[in-house]
């Protein structure tokens, strides 16, 4: 099993920066697809960004240009550099990994949460 621990959250004012970082360990020879989602009181769990172990990228069309998001050389660990925050923003974000070993995947896991609240 993929376990995540997940930091940088806060409560920031719009147009704020916040960096959320997340660290995924718990399977061996692992190297990972991260992504991130998000969910707001009353709403749905939404996607945000991933990266994947080839490299790529992709970005819900909300945060594109804003949000920007990267992976430590050794791909276990997933950065969020979130910039030019909106109220709309605030919502509880977590972290999603897939172990992947060879090009099976060969777990999952969800991180905790933390939370990013903007306030206009």
């Amino acid at each position: 099993r993929v376990q995540l621990v997940e930091s940088g959250g806060g409560s920031v004012q719009a147009g704020g920066s916040l960096r959320l970082s997340c660290a995924a360990s718990g399977l061996l020879f692992c190297t990972y697809d991260m992504s991130w989602y998000r969910q707001a009181p009353g709403k749905e769990r939404e996607f945000v960004s991933s990266i994947i172990t080839d490299g790529r990228i992709s970005y819900a069309d909300s945060v594109k240009g804003r949000i920007t998001i990267s992976q430590n050389n050794a791909k276990n660990t997933v950065y969020l550099q979130m910039n030019s925050l909106k109220p709309e923003d605030t919502a509880m974000y977590y972290c999603q990994a897939v172990c992947v070993v060879g090009g099976d995947r060969l777990g999952s896991g969800w991180g905790q949460g933390t939370q990013v609240t903007v306030s206009s």
